[in-house]
């Protein structure tokens, strides 16, 4: 009995070792390989120039009386802060109170008059042309009369705007002619960036899409700009000047007079290339290829591609053969066959950064 049990034993043995053969590759055709991939984006060079700058106040301006006449008083000294409509000096008012009290008066005598004739012109007993020259008079002795108010206002000089003081050109005492510059100020608020560029710059000034300034005794501190204009001819040096404006937001700002290095972004051209890692590259009869993945079929299909450039930081730019939004295998690219399933490899968890669960 023994002995036939061994015999049967020894007989179902090849049965069985091609069943467990059979299960082996099923298992082994069933295994689905995961992969990394990643996106075709657009390739579009953003270049970017840098020229030196000076900070300059907004405004920066002399300030002069209208009339002319001896200063009596200057109220501020250079560094004083200063609001606007605020009394910065005076011309002595005496002759121009004068001058106002007797046109002044002149004014009253030639308005009630007028005043007469046209009641006496409305009931028919003036002349036309009486009439007119009455009016024209009083609009004649009207505008003598606003000059000399204008002129015995125009003896206190007022601050245009918030700013400092930055120079005193006279003292009280002193006599002035109208025009003549007595105090410079600078605004207070937000500075502006003043740069020259080259005409190789200018004629892309189309382009320009962003600008930001540094300062070295600011390390680390990028100041956005936002451009005001660009003057239309060149100056003597065959440059183009830019003035650009401070948005602030920064705890600190940059005061007028320091110097700066300003950076001009340009907009990306317009381009069908995309860029993708040059690990995503393989060989199809000596031609450049991808996997292209489907998210819907989770498969991978091989596609030929012409490359253009390859890249410094690991990335090779597609001329042909792609679009941007594509998916392509970026790792393991060797070991795929067209058609074949595969599970995309998902980014780490930043709860389990570099470990296992």
């Amino acid at each position: 009995m023994i002995m036939k049990l061994i015999l049967k034993l020894l007989l179902l043995a090849p049965l069985f070792m091609a069943v467990a053969c059979s299960q082996g590759t099923a298992d082994v055709e069933k295994k689905i390989q995961t992969v990394k991939t990643d996106t075709a984006r657009i390739y579009g060079k953003k270049p970017k120039v840098i020229f030196p700058g000076k900070v300059r106040a907004a405004s920066d301006v002399n300030l002069s009386f209208r009339v002319a006449g001896p200063v009596s008083r200057i109220y501020v000294n250079a560094g004083a802060r200063v609001r606007k409509g605020q009394t910065l000096a005076e011309i002595d008012p005496r002759d121009y109170g004068i001058q106002l009290a007797a046109t002044e008066a002149e004014y009253g005598q030639v308005k009630a008059e007028v005043e007469r004739i046209i009641e006496l012109h409305a009931k028919g007993s003036v002349s036309p042309n009486d009439y007119d020259k009455a009016v024209y008079g009083l609009k004649q002795i009207t505008a003598k009369y606003e000059a000399h108010r204008n002129a015995l206002a125009d003896t206190r000089l007022l601050a245009p705007f918030d700013g400092y003081v930055q120079q005193r050109f006279f003292i009280a005492g002193e006599t002035v002619g109208a025009g003549m510059p007595v105090l410079s100020m600078i605004d207070a608020g937000m500075p502006e960036v003043e740069i020259n560029i080259p005409s190789s710059e200018y004629i892309r000034r189309d382009r320009f899409e962003s600008f930001a300034c540094e300062v070295d005794i600011y390390p680390g501190e990028v100041f956005p700009l936002d451009m005001i204009g660009i003057t239309q001819k060149a100056n003597m040096n065959q440059l183009y000047t830019v003035r650009l404006k401070m948005r602030g937001g920064q705890k600190q700002i940059p005061s007028p007079g320091m110097a700066t290095m300003v950076e001009i972004r340009y907009k990306p051209e317009k381009s069908e290339l995309v860029y993708i890692p040059y690990t995503a590259l393989f060989e199809i009869n000596s031609a450049s290829a991808v996997w292209v993945y489907d998210p819907d079929s989770r498969t991978v299909a091989a596609r030929t591609v012409h490359t253009f450039e390859l890249h410094a930081d690991g990335t090779v730019t597609i001329s042909e053969g792609l679009t941007a939004g594509e998916i392509v295998v970026a790792a393991g690219v060797h070991s795929l066959q067209d058609g074949e399933e595969v599970k995309v490899l998902q980014p780490a968890s930043g709860s389990n950064v570099g470990g296992l669960l």
